[in-house]
């Protein structure tokens, strides 16, 4: 038997699962629900939301940053984008993607101009202009000479063995019919690019899954012979259109097709709309297939010290400084894959990818190590995995340093992480609704929500005490079981209970209200700071259920700094 004063003044490691409790040298807790661990390690209450716009319908935020004193928020919604700033919406765009897509719609920024993918769509141009906001189709460069454009060529897998006759069309000198030895054709190939004969060929009309007619700008000397050296243009209706897009040292990359998952393509630089691979100089397009034993289905590209491919089982990196189409250096580095079903789009996070595993149920740091050589991905959710459950958003906000991760159950994990400052701490948000997108905008962060029938845009506010201008919370931090002398007691007594607050208002301990002096404030009035404790009978043998725990539910302001515990222990 022996006696204790036991005080925690840090708090860094946040949430932590149960298979850890046992460990001495974790500062974390057992439960820690709508609190932030802030920079000298202690806990205080979340910032509330405030009302910005009623949606009608859900919706899925993206950041349109166009300049350091520019930004836009996005709500992509059922055919719309509604585009806001400063919280008033100020355009509704018409665009093609209904709702089902959006969870798959990748994108990339630059400067005014931003490009969404999709593999079952176009490519759009979002632009942001003198005179407001346009969207239209991605085209690729033509060449004023024949009108070809540039568009990547290549044979894909189940057009290996087909050959192709070319005879002559009753349409006209510069048309042609073509006829495959095996049923090929699909009426998704209308509109679609051949390189055929050293000509590119558009299909102008489907016969039969083995006749289509096509059209060449000039005139071609038929072929005595079937062609088998022949390819389809990359992207189409046929082939779907890219899945993952980046810009890199000057260059357009499209990461993975519907129909080729492990290609890269890369622009020529400085040209985003041209992808012809020339002859191969220094500043022409660049064509790449990851090649690996397992099936490479490339999840999304980041643009990094160096070009970062993250596919479904692993990740790969192009260190080529510069990249030219004749120094390509690739090669997989890790094997842990991204989730492949939605579009999670990565965070750098004080210089590090952090990315959402395959499984969905870790959070990876891709980074290099000392030597910059190979990259490491390491877990920073290994204490709290039992608050990922099947991500759908992700965002980081760097002013506050915190990543909120949306969970498809309505639930919002947030990591509070300063790595100057040791701290890495996952703790859970929780709402009278479900969250369901969140984006950080010009150092704010919004989020959609859905409050009882209808969603909501919403914004974390220093200024907002409750959610929505309605909706109370409460707050709640608990204990990890105690470990004394570096053993597991088998019973305790705790005789006192002691918190050191900053500006609080309102706490309970152990669920009794603690006397707080000068508990009656005039609005806007700081809270009592100073030590408070209430005093506990009793032993017991529950020594793995929490020791201590602060809770609240008023609209106040709460931050502790430190707990001590004051008691004795057997073992």
């Amino acid at each position: 038997m022996g006696d204790f004063i036991k005080t925690q003044n840090s708090f860094a490691s946040g949430q932590v699962d149960s298979e850890f409790f046992a460990r001495d040298d974790i500062n974390g807790l057992s439960v820690l629900e709508n609190m932030d661990v802030i920079s000298g390690g202690g806990l205080t209450r979340r910032r509330g939301l405030a009302s910005v716009a009623e949606l009608g319908s859900v919706a899925r935020l993206i950041a349109f940053s166009v300049s350091e004193t520019e930004d836009y928020l996005l709500a992509l919604k059922d055919g719309h984008i509604l585009v806001y700033s400063n919280g008033q919406l100020i355009r509704d765009l018409l665009a093609p993607w209904p709702t089902a897509a959006l969870s798959r719609l990748q994108y990339a920024q630059r400067f005014g101009t931003m490009i969404f993918v999709h593999p079952d769509y176009q490519p759009r141009v979002l632009k942001k202009t003198e005179s407001g906001f346009s969207l239209s189709l991605f085209g690729f460069s033509r060449n004023d000479a024949d009108m070809t454009i540039n568009i990547p060529f290549m044979k894909f897998d189940d057009a290996e063995d087909i050959k192709i006759t070319v005879t002559q069309n009753a349409q006209g000198n510069n048309y042609a019919t073509l006829t495959t030895n095996n049923a090929f054709w699909t009426s998704e190939n209308v509109n679609g690019r051949l390189l055929l004969l050293d000509r590119q060929w558009v299909i102008t009309q489907y016969v039969s899954p083995t006749v289509v007619t096509a059209y060449t700008n000039g005139p071609y000397t038929l072929p005595s012979s079937p062609v088998l050296n022949w390819r389809e243009a990359v992207f189409s209706q046929r082939r779907g259109w890219p899945c993952s897009i980046s810009f890199h040292q000057d260059r357009l990359v499209f990461g993975g097709s519907r129909d080729w998952p492990s290609g890269v393509w890369l622009s020529q630089v400085g040209r985003h709309n041209n992808f012809n691979v020339g002859t191969g100089l220094d500043d022409e397009a660049i064509f790449i297939t990851l090649l690996s034993e397992q099936r490479q289905q490339i999840c999304t590209v980041v643009s990094s010290d160096n070009l970062q491919i993250l596919t479904s089982v692993g990740e790969w990196a192009i260190s080529s400084k510069p990249l030219t189409p004749s120094v390509v250096d690739i090669k997989q580095h890790t094997s842990v894959g991204s989730v492949a079903a939605r579009y999670l789009p990565p965070q750098k996070v004080e210089g590090a990818t952090v990315f959402i595993s395959a499984t969905g149920k870790d959070i990876r740091e891709l980074t290099l190590d000392e030597l910059g050589e190979n990259y490491n991905a390491t877990d920073l959710c290994a204490l709290s995995k039992s608050l990922m459950s099947d991500p759908v958003d992700i965002a980081y906000n760097g002013d506050t340093h915190q990543l909120f991760v949306v969970m498809s159950d309505g639930g919002m994990a947030v990591l509070n992480k300063n790595s100057a400052l040791g701290i890495s701490a996952w703790g859970r948000y929780k709402t009278a609704g479900l969250f369901k997108s969140v984006a950080v905008v010009g150092g704010e962060t919004y989020v959609v929500v859905q409050r009882d029938s209808g969603y909501r845009l919403e914004r974390f506010s220093d200024a907002a005490t409750v959610d929505a201008g309605q909706y109370g919370f409460s707050f709640t931090a608990a204990a990890l079981p105690l470990r004394a002398g570096g053993h597991n007691p088998k019973k305790l007594r705790i005789r006192k209970i002691s918190a050191r607050v900053l500006d609080t208002k309102s706490l309970f301990i152990n669920g009794s209200r603690v006397r707080l002096p000068n508990s009656v404030y005039a609005d806007g009035a700081p809270g009592y700071s100073g030590d408070v404790s209430i005093n506990i009978l009793g032993t017991r043998g529950d020594t793995i259920s929490p020791m201590w725990r602060l809770h609240g539910s008023e609209p106040y302001n709460a931050t502790i700094l430190s707990v001590t515990m004051h008691g004795w222990y057997s073992i």
